[in-house]
């Protein structure tokens, strides 16, 4: 008997968490912390929904916030289970964890400096370095396609899902009584096709799928694209004199970026640039890139064969100090800053975005989704003035998208993938995506053979599924 609570990414995008019953066992897939309207997600992240304690263990289908954000929380709830992943999303959870939590306390030394003013009670971090290093404790790396069992007749067993580095697809399988097993399968976030990681992979035999929509309602460009933007963003800054402002996610979106450059440098396809890497978070996560070769697709793997390393090309600088970041701001164009967040919600971003969105000559390039309550989204809706460290500032850099580098599987790619899995398929639930998103996914499931298609909202639960 299988049972399934959803209490996070449910007809939203972030926060992903849900509790799945099996044979007795309760097994968390993903917790993710929820981004967003601040307050309202500060006070959402503070709050699990169901017993601590009596979590049997954690499945994590990728270290990305929204599904890691709020593992430190469970060691601060008398977490006694085992937290099941890849091992280079355990790796790579040990430096987004850490600087998540560097941030909790960053961010909330700001706001209580205002609130000591005020006369009002001071916030205390969602956690502390001391729960990261509790929880990491708890961590269990699982090779790719090898069975772990649980216990009670439940095995897990991870399968690449090609959206970052160590991203997996989950499956859960467990066994009744009379020997029959019924199959659980977790996408977490699926991958679109990209030159660096392997595609996802083909998983049969699932009975229930819990499917993300974030792209549901539409197809991405083409990818071939890319390169020939970047370029003539990069022309059109020489000729300005100015500056090409990048928010991008620390993992992933800026690998594939440093990707990209690489072959238009190495080609000399763009005049002489400087390429600032303004992001210590990113410069870690790129180093486990570099580490974990394990994941790479066939075109990365050529990259290596002729002595290339695809993430490192003459006139890439990295930005290590917070004094050399802020040296940036002094320095006339072109140039081009890469820096997280990607939704421009902290990081050294919002001080590049604070000095520079107001020269009409700058582009702010924006490379991924952007969720709702975001300062990303904001600026993509062209919305001005924005608000930046509380002070509201007009909006007068040009701002572009480039929506072909999504790690997530657009419509058209869900749908095939769908279509190989599928199977006997009894019940499939859309999660991950904003309420027009799941929607058009559950149709969308339905017509491509789903018997049963539902997209749940929060606090959600189906029994025997």
């Amino acid at each position: 008997m299988i049972n399934i609570e959803f209490h996070g990414a449910a007809r939203t995008t972030t926060g992903s968490m849900h509790l799945v019953e099996a044979n007795g066992l309760r097994i968390l897939l993903d917790c993710g912390m929820e981004q967003g309207h601040r307050k309202e997600a500060f006070e959402n992240n503070r709050r699990f929904p169901f017993d601590v304690a009596g979590i049997d263990a954690v499945i994590l289908s990728h270290a990305h916030i929204d599904h890691s954000g709020r593992l430190p929380l469970l060691a601060r709830h008398d977490f006694r289970g085992r937290i099941y992943c890849t091992p280079a999303t355990a790796d790579l959870c040990e430096v987004l964890l850490r600087d998540s939590a560097r941030i909790q306390e960053h961010d909330v030394a700001y706001v209580n400096k205002r609130r000591q003013a005020e006369g009002k009670n001071p916030f205390e971090p969602l956690y502390l370095p001391a729960d990261v290093d509790s929880i990491l404790k708890r961590f269990a790396p699982v090779p790719l396609d090898e069975r772990i069992d649980l216990g009670s007749g439940v095995a897990v067993t991870l399968h690449n899902a090609g959206h970052i580095l160590g991203s997996a697809l989950v499956q859960l399988d467990a066994q009744s009584r009379d020997g029959r097993t019924r199959r659980l399968l977790f996408t977490g976030d699926l991958g679109q096709p990209q030159p660096i990681l392997q595609p996802a992979a083909v998983v049969e035999g699932a009975d229930v799928l819990l499917i993300e929509s974030t792209y549901a309602d539409r197809d991405h460009p083409p990818a071939a694209d890319v390169q020939g933007r970047l370029k003539g963003f990069i022309e059109d800054i020489h000729q300005q004199r100015a500056k090409l402002i990048v928010p991008a996610f620390a993992v992933g979106r800026t690998q594939q970026l440093l990707y990209y450059l690489n072959d238009l440098v190495e080609q000399k396809r763009i005049p002489p640039t400087p390429i600032y890497l303004d992001s210590p978070l990113a410069s870690a996560a790129t180093a486990l890139y570099e580490k974990h070769r394990e994941c790479y697709a066939e075109d990365a793997v050529a990259h290596l064969r002729r002595g290339d390393n695809p993430f490192r090309f003459a006139g890439l600088n990295v930005v290590e100090t917070a004094e050399q970041s802020k040296a940036l701001n002094n320095k006339p164009g072109p140039m081009v800053i890469i820096s997280a967040s990607g939704m421009c919600e902290a990081g050294r971003v919002l001080h590049h975005l604070k000095n520079n969105i107001g020269d009409p000559r700058n582009i702010i390039l924006i490379t991924g989704f952007q969720a709702e309550n975001t300062l990303g989204r904001r600026l993509v809706d062209h919305a001005s003035p924005v608000r930046i460290f509380g002070q509201e500032t007009e909006v007068r850099a040009r701002i572009h998208t480039i929506n072909a580098l999504s790690a997530h599987a657009d419509r058209s790619g869900l749908m095939r993938w769908f279509d190989a899995v599928k199977g006997n398929l009894s019940r499939a639930f859309a999660v991950h995506g904003e309420g027009a998103q799941v929607d058009a996914m559950a149709g969308l499931l339905r017509a491509h053979g789903a018997p049963r298609a539902d997209a749940p909202a929060p606090g959600t639960r189906f029994e025997d599924v």
